[in-house]
């Protein structure tokens, strides 16, 4: 179970062993053995008691920034596993075997493009043209990726990096000829956004940038050692690797609202031609996400929720690092 607190004034404290939540007249009680993540967002409160029950229970505490991002989260000091994973992490991240595991992940990705490029066009059957010539295109780009022969890693990740961006651009370009024109836009913007798809989908991103993250920590890979996306000060870049195979769910979740037509133009705040969530928006968005990352889906013949599916992947980068020589 996931607890989150977004709404102004509200606070968790420990009373009677549990989590106290107070939100306006309410409160409630739930016991640390439910819950795996506590998300706080602006303007709510937490004190040292609920702190130190977080991290003695072992449940992620993460403090959200407006843009659905973790920009801090407390945990144990203790990695999820052995250090010997990530001295390895280090060998694996200059090896020649990296270039392979990215190129894979990048496969995957675009695998995942593909599939949602047809659920979309299922939705919009008379823009099948449309989506033909895009999975030719991007099909193009896939088989470019299979094919490189790596010499070098730094030219590879160049190489990969400009794949994957075309890969990328022509979805988006489909995306947005087939969601309902009220959120239509005129390319990706991500920090800051520009109009309600790419807030909804930054917003998105930032909630799975959780998850992700966790997920390593979980596992004991240190999130900041990078491979494609070098290091960066106080960056966790490998996240950003390792999230790319579970973008399309945030993608499938936002474009699935707004064929729903259920997000507004007042869910937003627009400051000076930026866009961010507004407390209806993200109480929407947050909720949906959230159902769908704790169904149960079928991946490699496995029945898990998409969350768990994130940890089990992460599981196995571990083991693979683990006996890394």
């Amino acid at each position: 179970m996931q607890l989150i607190i977004n709404k102004k004034g509200g606070s968790l404290a420990v009373k009677n062993g549990r989590f106290w939540v107070r939100v306006g007249d309410q409160e409630h009680f739930i016991a640390a053995n439910q819950l795996k993540s506590i998300e706080l967002h602006a303007a709510t409160k937490v004190t040292y008691e609920a702190i130190y029950l977080s991290v003695e229970s072992q449940i992620d505490l993460q403090f959200i920034d407006r843009k659905g991002f973790p920009f801090g989260r407390i945990w144990s000091n203790r990695f999820g596993s052995i250090s010997t994973i990530r001295k390895n992490q280090v060998s694996f991240a200059a090896s020649t075997a990296a270039p392979d595991w990215i190129r894979n992940t990048l496969i995957r990705k675009i695998e995942n493009q593909l599939t949602m490029v047809k659920v979309l066009n299922d939705r919009q059957p008379n823009d099948s043209d449309v989506a033909n010539v895009t999975s030719i295109k991007i099909k193009s780009y896939q088989t470019k990726l299979k094919k490189y022969q790596v010499s070098d890693s730094y030219d590879a990740y160049a190489t990969f990096r400009g794949l994957e961006g075309a890969c990328s651009k022509n979805y988006f370009a489909f995306i947005n000829k087939t969601i309902p024109a009220l959120y239509s836009f005129t390319h990706r913007s991500k920090h800051p956004s520009r109009d309600m798809f790419n807030c909804l989908l930054n917003y998105a991103y930032g909630m799975l940038y959780g998850k992700v993250e966790a997920a390593l920590i979980k596992a004991g890979i240190d999130p900041f050692l990078g491979i494609m996306h070098r290091d960066e000060y106080n960056r966790p870049v490998l996240t950003y690797d390792f999230i790319e195979v579970f973008r399309f769910w945030a993608d499938y979740v936002v474009c699935h609202l707004c064929f729903q037509e259920v997000i507004y133009p007042d869910f937003f705040d627009i400051e000076q031609g930026n866009y961010w969530l507004n407390s209806s928006g993200k109480r929407i968005l947050i909720h949906t996400f959230n159902d769908y990352l704790s169904e149960v889906v079928s991946i490699s013949n496995l029945s898990r929720s998409r969350s768990v599916h994130i940890e089990l992947e992460a599981q196995k980068l571990a083991s693979k690092l683990k006996t890394f020589t």
